[in-house]
This record gives structure tokens, C-alpha cells and sequence, in this order.
């Protein structure tokens, strides 16, 4: 048994830890993806999507994080929306060769 001192290693009120329940998992679901797919096939890209495909064909990366910063919000969702935007290039340009 330790001893409760006010000072050392264990030091200060012990309390015994409340086990919690594990969170869901963040992602997106199958169903939805699949949706936001066609969607994105039939309509095509936002006029700011087309914007930021057009920064980054320029290879002017760090420009279009800025915008799209500013356009959807935070730092996180803007890296993840480039990445996208970027992978819509790449499939974009493989669909044109294999044509």
C-alpha cells in the first residue's frame, strides 16, 4: 500500500479511473460515399472545386490550401479537400489516356 504524502511521486487526492465506452468510429459511411460519387460523376465540380483544380494544375499548391481554408473552414478539412482535388486530377487524367 502507498502512503499518502502531499509530496513524491504519488502525491496529491486519489481517485479510482471511470472506464468509459469506446467512441464510434469517425468515417464516413459506404452508402453515403457511394452517393457523393455519382453526384460528383453526373454533376460535376462546384465552381470553387473547379477553382482550386485549376491552382493546383498550375502547381500552385499552397495558394489553393489557402482558399480553400478560407472556403471550407478549417486547416484539416481544406489538406483533405486538396488531396481529394488531387486525386479527381490524377483519375481525370488517367480516363483521358485510356481514351
Amino acid at each position: 500500500m502507498k502512503v499518502q504524502l502531499p509530496v513524491g511521486k504519488f502525491k496529491g487526492h486519489r481517485v479510482t479511473k471511470v472506464k468509459t465506452d469506446l467512441k464510434k468510429k469517425k468515417s464516413k459511411g459506404k452508402r453515403i460515399n457511394f452517393i457523393r460519387e455519382i453526384v460528383t460523376e453526373v454533376v460535376g465540380l462546384s465552381p470553387y472545386e473547379r477553382y482550386a483544380t485549376e491552382l493546383l494544375k498550375l502547381s500552385k499548391d499552397k495558394r489553393c490550401l489557402k482558399f480553400l481554408k478560407k472556403r471550407v473552414g478549417t486547416h484539416k478539412r481544406a489538406k483533405s479537400k486538396r488531396s481529394d482535388m488531387q486525386k479527381y486530377i490524377q483519375a481525370s487524367r488517367k480516363a483521358q489516356s485510356q481514351n
